[in-house]
């Protein structure tokens, strides 16, 4: 019917980018009038997920093109674990899914022109580093402690995210090591409460904000060492390609984003950007960090991993280039 009222329509091709899985516009069944469409489109081939509407599904089976923010979280979609109850409707359309990593604004995120640092640095010249660190330390609460490791979470307190997994893993680090933590973010009233825990725990050493500041967001970014990212799953992620620009280096999960984006250590060829650890557990995180630290002790081995890290290139000029591409080759695209 739609195609007849307006006739243009059928000419337009669409892409289906999708970010994250787990959201997907689903509604009750009764909502289907709300809609103007064909009861025969409230069909499992269509937009119906076990009695629900799904919105998301009704773009994946539609599209020309569906696209995600990550190469390895399009694979990662079209299993059972990730799939989040549509991987058959992408392994379906497998032919036409494939992941573009999303680029991140280096106008925005780039130390050596960012106004929110108390001192601008690059990959050449790293002393504004110790200046941001001495001053984030300050700000947070911690000991000014030049040579302790500072380890920095900015993040949704989210199951996602894997805050419990780095709650149940820290203590023992922070036990064992004069490691430092700083942690900016909000969310589930259970993980607020873990990080005050921590906080109380070890006095001097874990620095707690709760809430959203952009400002501190870019200090931390600058200021601390090590970035920890123990997601679950990750479609993307930026923080981690921050992280690299800033000479922090990143501890990912092995997932999503965090796979495509962080290289890991080669401590016999001094490769590498960063640590990625796997299974999603307290042990594999603690044991990943443990290998950060003792690297962190190695001052010239350290800042070579900085410097790889800050000469990635993860620009949107990248990204968009692969955009237009897919586009161009969309079927009757001129």
């Amino acid at each position: 019917g739609t195609a007849i009222l307006y006739p243009e329509l059928s000419r337009v091709r669409t892409v289906q980018t999708i970010h994250n899985l787990a959201y997907q516009g689903r509604f009750w069944a009764a909502d289907w009038h709300l809609l103007n469409l064909d009861p025969r489109y409230f069909v499992p081939e269509f937009l119906e997920f076990y009695g629900f509407i799904d919105f998301l599904k009704g773009g994946l089976v539609f599209a020309d093109a569906i696209t995600t923010v990550s190469p390895r979280y399009a694979e990662e979609i079209q299993t059972q674990q990730f799939g989040e109850g549509l991987d058959g409707v992408l392994r379906a359309r497998t032919s036409r899914l494939r992941g573009i990593l999303n680029g991140i604004d280096y106008r925005s995120w780039n130390p050596a022109t960012d106004t929110a640092l108390p001192l601008r640095y690059d990959a050449d010249h790293l002393d504004g580093k110790a200046v941001c660190k001495a001053a984030l330390q300050g700000e947070m609460g911690i000991q000014r402690d030049a040579t302790a490791p500072l380890l920095a979470m900015i993040t949704r307190l989210a199951g996602q995210k894997g805050v419990d997994v780095a709650l149940t893993a820290l203590p023992a680090l922070l036990g064992e090591s004069t490691a430092q933590l700083v942690v900016l973010g909000s969310g589930e009233p259970a993980l607020e409460a873990g990080l005050r825990a921590l906080s109380a725990r070890f006095p001097g050493r874990v620095g707690v904000r709760l809430g959203y500041d952009e400002p501190l967001a870019h200090r931390i970014e600058a200021g601390a060492d090590v970035f920890v990212m123990p997601s679950r799953y990750e479609p993307c992620g930026l923080n981690q390609m921050y992280s690299l620009r800033y000479g922090t280096v990143p501890v990912v999960h092995d997932t999503g984003g965090l796979h495509d984006t962080v290289q890991p250590v080669d401590e016999t060829h001094d490769t590498g950007t960063g640590f990625r650890f796997s299974p999603c557990t307290p042990d594999a995180l603690l044991a990943a960090l443990r290998q950060a630290i003792a690297l962190h002790a190695d001052p010239v081995r350290w800042r070579r991993l900085m410097t790889n890290g800050m000469r990635q290139d993860f620009s949107w000029e990248r990204s968009a280039g692969e955009y237009a591409a897919l586009y161009a080759a969309l079927p009757g695209m001129r």
